[in-house]
């Protein structure tokens, strides 16, 4: 098999991760785009080393050794990513990532905010209760 037909396949699968990546708005697909990407770049680095390798029969097949690695680091990242989507979407209710693009807490250093209140303390008390008893 020539080494075009996994080279483009390869592209085609990046692209689509890429796509994924800058045009979606759930966290879950985003992921899910990373990881096509990943694919994409183990389908490279598995096809180059075969090809590398028919010319000299006594060597170590590095390309696939790194795909292994790729392969575990993508796993790893995948549940920590899983778990923090997870944990923002109990906090937050949602995992459009428009919505979770302001990580801040409301009312911390907000230009916005139009309170007339004269030293602020009583709003400053009155937060961390009312997110302790959504949270609970």
């Amino acid at each position: 098999m020539h080494l075009a037909y996994p080279a483009v396949l390869s592209a085609l699968l990046f692209s689509t991760g890429l796509y994924g990546v800058l045009a979606r708005r759930n966290a879950i697909l985003v992921l899910m785009s990373v990881e096509l990407m990943l694919n994409a770049v183990n389908l490279n680095l598995v096809a180059f080393d075969v090809w590398l390798s028919r010319t000299a029969r006594d060597t170590l097949h590095s390309g696939q050794a790194l795909t292994l690695f790729t392969i575990a680091i993508a796993a790893a990242e995948i549940g920590i990513g899983l778990a923090i989507v997870l944990a923002v979407h109990r906090n937050r209710g949602t995992a459009d990532i428009d919505r979770l693009r302001d990580t801040a807490e409301p009312g911390d250093d907000d230009p916005d905010d139009d309170s007339d209140d004269s030293d602020g303390s009583e709003s400053a008390r009155s937060e961390p209760a009312e997110k302790a008893e959504a949270t609970a």
